[in-house]
C-alpha cells in the first residue's frame, strides 16, 4: 500500500506568457500517467480467465479508445460478461496496480501541470477512464489538478468524437479555438482537433504521425506554459 501523496504548494504566479490559453486539457491514460501497461495487463489476464489470447498487436488497438468500445472487442475474444462487468473488472485491476506500484506520472506531466495551476490557467482532465479511476489519479497529485474532470461514463460519444472537449469547454466556459489539448493516441487527437481544439500529440506506444495534430511534442519535460502560449498565438 502506498500512503498519500506529498501536499504541493501552489505559488501563484504574476507573470504569465501576453497571450496564455484559455484553456489547458489533459489526457490522463498515456500522457498524464504511464498506465497502459497495467490496462494491457488487466485486459491479458481476463481474456486468458475465458480461455482466449491477447496480443500485444491486439492491445494496442485499445489505446484511446472509449472503454465501452474496448469491452465490445473483448466480448468478441470469449468474454461473457456485460460491458459494465468488463469495465468495472478492468478498473479494479488498474487501480489495485496503482495502489501497489503508485503512479506513474509521464516525464514532464506533473511539472507543466504545476506550472499551468501557478499561473492560474484553468485546465481540466479528459479521459475515456470512468469516473473513480480519474479522480483517484487526480487526486494522487498532490494538488489540486484540475477545475474539471471529463471521464468515460461522462458523455454518450467517446472519444475521437469531439463531445469529450467540447463538454470539458463548456464545464469551463472557455473557447475551445483558444485552448489547448494534450493528447497521446489517434482517438484523442482526433477529438480534439474536432472540437476546435490546438491538438498537441505527445506520441508515446502509438505513432502519430497520421494524426490530425496541430502539433508533436516528443516530451512534456522541460515543457512550458509559454510553449502552451506559443501554439495557440495572439487572439
Amino acid at each position: 500500500m502506498i500512503g498519500h501523496p506529498p501536499r504541493i504548494e501552489l505559488r501563484l504566479s504574476v507573470v504569465t506568457p501576453p497571450h496564455p490559453p484559455a484553456a489547458v486539457f489533459w489526457d490522463m491514460d498515456g500522457t498524464l500517467v504511464d498506465t497502459e501497461p497495467y490496462w494491457i495487463a488487466a485486459e491479458t489476464a481476463l481474456i486468458e480467465e475465458f480461455g482466449g489470447s491477447w496480443t500485444h498487436e491486439e492491445a494496442m488497438q485499445l489505446v484511446g479508445s472509449g472503454l465501452f468500445h474496448s469491452a465490445r472487442i473483448i466480448q468478441a475474444k470469449g468474454v461473457t460478461l456485460s460491458e459494465t462487468e468488463i469495465i468495472d473488472r478492468l478498473t479494479d485491476r488498474v487501480l489495485e496496480q496503482l495502489v501497489e506500484k503508485g503512479v506513474p506520472w509521464r516525464p514532464g506531466a506533473r511539472e507543466l501541470l504545476v506550472a499551468l495551476r501557478e499561473q492560474g490557467i484553468p485546465t481540466g482532465l479528459v479521459t475515456m477512464s470512468i469516473g473513480r479511476m480519474a479522480h483517484h489519479v487526480a487526486d494522487q497529485l498532490g494538488f489540486v489538478g484540475f477545475d474539471a474532470v471529463v471521464s468515460g461514463d461522462d458523455v454518450t460519444h467517446s472519444k475521437p468524437h469531439p463531445e469529450p472537449y467540447l463538454r470539458a469547454a463548456e464545464l469551463l466556459g472557455v473557447d475551445p479555438a483558444r485552448s489547448v489539448a494534450l493528447e497521446d493516441s489517434p482517438p484523442g487527437v482526433s477529438s480534439a482537433a474536432a472540437a476546435g481544439m490546438v491538438a498537441i500529440g505527445v506520441p508515446f506506444l502509438i505513432d502519430l504521425s497520421d494524426a490530425p495534430a496541430h502539433h508533436l511534442w516528443d516530451t512534456l519535460a522541460g515543457r512550458t506554459v509559454a510553449d502552451l502560449s506559443a501554439v495557440v498565438g495572439a487572439p
